[in-house]
């Protein structure tokens, strides 16, 4: 099979695999609490006891980085999934009537790319309030206005193809045409965006989540955790390294799958 002869997919896949079980039961990775202390060795640097070293509370740095998936990614996912239904909807209706409409929404829609996404979520952040929700709103809205001009592209090329126009012949009406024969084959090209925009997603809420903006101490949110770190960057820099080479890790490994599934092997 081309995957095994290819180890960084490999290396790429597994680190998925052992993300998505963090989020579902992070407990079987996780040997610690991630809220308790785990005895009185503050600071203490990395070890076989302790793989990322333990924080000023003495709490376990790799159990808090386990459990930071499920608010993190699970965030980042979201965001994404917003994105894509807001986007798509938008996308598949401009591009399938046209005129005024169309030329309307996009307006709208290239304001929309036209603002910085942080930026963006940083106004809705601070327009609901803190946390991960409001994060996953925010950054799912600025990844809409991209997923709506590549849902409106698939469309205006899919709308002119001969078994659209043999549907219209045989009395099909518009909502039954969108949902029966245009989105299913507009819809390939907003799967692979989809993949691509989770990194940066992931990348996003934790840049929140480092500003302050997400989970509240002490939620174990993977930026949170390289913030936490700051003030014992001279003496404890593992605390904020590992759970930026997490961060990285993650990051590298749904792009590089996403590519490969996409067709780039």
């Amino acid at each position: 099979m081309s995957i095994l002869r290819k180890p960084g997919l490999m290396l790429s896949i597994l680190m998925l695999a052992l993300t998505v079980v963090a989020m579902i039961v992070p407990q079987l990775i996780a040997p610690y609490d991630p809220y308790d202390s785990v005895g009185s060795m503050r600071l203490a640097p990395p070890s076989l006891e302790h793989l990322f070293g333990t924080d000023h509370l003495a709490r376990d740095v790799f159990s808090r980085v386990v459990y930071g998936a499920q608010l993190s990614v699970t965030a980042a996912g979201l965001a994404v999934v917003g994105g894509v239904i807001v986007g798509s909807i938008v996308g598949l209706v401009c591009g399938y009537l046209g005129g005024t409409v169309d030329f309307i929404a996009m307006r709208f829609v290239d304001v929309l790319i036209a603002i910085p996404g942080i930026l963006l979520a940083l106004i809705v952040v601070a327009s609901l309030g803190f946390g991960p929700f409001s994060i996953a709103l925010g950054v799912g809205l600025g990844t809409a206005g991209s997923f709506a001009r590549m849902m409106r592209s698939a469309v205006l090329r899919v709308r002119s193809e001969e078994y659209v126009e043999a549907a219209r012949t045989l009395g099909a009406r518009g909502p039954a045409i969108l949902v029966r024969h245009v989105l299913p084959n507009a819809a390939r090209p907003i799967v692979a965006m989809a993949a691509l925009e989770l990194a940066v997603a992931i990348l996003s809420v934790s840049a929140l989540s480092f500003l302050g903006f997400g989970a509240q101490p002490p939620a174990p949110e993977w930026g949170s955790l390289v913030s936490a770190g700051r003030d014992f960057v001279a003496i404890a820099p593992w605390l904020s390294i590992l759970p930026g080479v997490v961060i990285l890790a993650v990051v590298l490994s749904v792009n590089r799958v996403s590519r490969f599934f996409g067709g780039d092997r």
